[in-house]
């Protein structure tokens, strides 16, 4: 079984438009009609426990939920077949806005809310629970902000007990939260780099910062580093070789970015925890984003059309063993 834990998920509100009108002055040309909308569960976590149910893999999602947008995020993972084991607090669980104007959807605007904080009484609850799954666990993913409350060494303590155990652990969040888990040694780790590309004080705009900060990484013990290099290509540093994958796919076709990097991830660990390459693994993964990314969830559901997409994608390897 995974387990997959989002600390701060959100209720995930999709607009699409037809034209966005900012910076008008009559009421007429400020307002912006959405012509179709969606609402859903989401978060790092959330997002890779709803692609694996989909692929008919056993896992649960864990976290803080809270309010009635507590409610509905937990009520789709349910109509979607993932197994939950939330921890209720105080407040209200986060809704995050995201405004798709046509023809720039591979551009979207997204507004992401803070969320309710946490109480150290309600993290330690967590604690408890999250030690009660690893008996059933095989793999951990970590994923996405923290609320706040939580500390930042939050990552660092559910690698810890997790590895105590034998459980692979993957990890995909930004910032402190997860420079502080690296020291726990997790399997696989993956910044998010959207809010900056800053990575201990290096710029990742290269490949040749973005291999040199995942050789850093591996040497703290860590299996491998996946950083995102352009929007269709990621590089995956390990101790065993350097490679690059890539999606030949055209920016306009891509409808879906929200959520996708998540897929690509879940798709490698989809691959992974059946004991796969990883080159295999890597392309698997690209292929299960970039679908996502050009038709939705909906059709991300089998590993046969996830193959069909391997097609167009290219992966390349830089290095050879350390």
């Amino acid at each position: 079984m995974i387990i997959t834990v989002t600390p701060n998920p959100a209720v995930n509100k999709i607009y699409w438009v037809d034209k966005l009108k900012v910076g008008s002055k009559t009421q007429d040309e400020f307002l912006t009609r959405a012509t179709r909308s969606s609402t859903s569960a989401g978060g790092k976590g959330v997002n890779i426990s709803i692609f694996l149910a989909g692929m008919g893999v056993e896992n649960v999602a864990m976290g803080f939920i809270s309010g009635h947008a507590g409610h509905v995020l937990i009520n789709d993972l349910r109509d979607k077949g993932v197994t939950t084991n939330f921890c209720w607090t105080s407040g209200e669980t986060r809704t995050n806005v995201i405004i798709m104007e046509q023809g720039k959807e591979h551009i979207p605007i997204e507004v992401d809310e803070g969320g309710s904080g946490v109480t150290t009484i309600e993290a330690e609850r967590f604690i408890r629970r999250y030690k009660r799954a690893l008996s059933r666990a095989s793999w951990v993913v970590l994923g996405g902000v923290l609320p706040p409350g939580v500390d930042d060494g939050f990552y660092h303590r559910l690698t810890e007990l997790a590895k105590e155990k034998g459980i692979n652990v993957v990890v995909s969040a930004t910032g402190t939260p997860l420079t502080r888990a690296l020291s726990a040694a997790p399997y696989l780790v993956k910044p998010d780099l959207r809010e900056s590309l800053i990575w201990d004080g290096m710029v990742l705009d290269t490949e040749e910062h973005i291999i040199a900060a995942g050789k850093k990484v591996i040497a703290m013990g860590v299996d491998m580093m996946l950083i995102s290099h352009e929007v269709t290509g990621d590089i995956l540093v390990t101790a065993k070789g350097v490679w690059k994958v890539k999606a030949r796919v055209e920016m306009s076709q891509l409808q879906h970015l929200v959520g996708a990097d998540d897929v690509f991830l879940g798709g490698m660990i989809y691959k992974l925890q059946a004991d796969e390459g990883v080159e295999g693994a890597l392309k698997f993964g690209m292929a299960a984003g970039t679908l996502y990314a050009e038709h939705g969830a909906s059709v991300c559901r089998t590993q046969e059309k996830i193959e069909r997409e391997m097609s167009i994608i290219t992966l390349e390897q830089l290095e050879g063993p350390q």
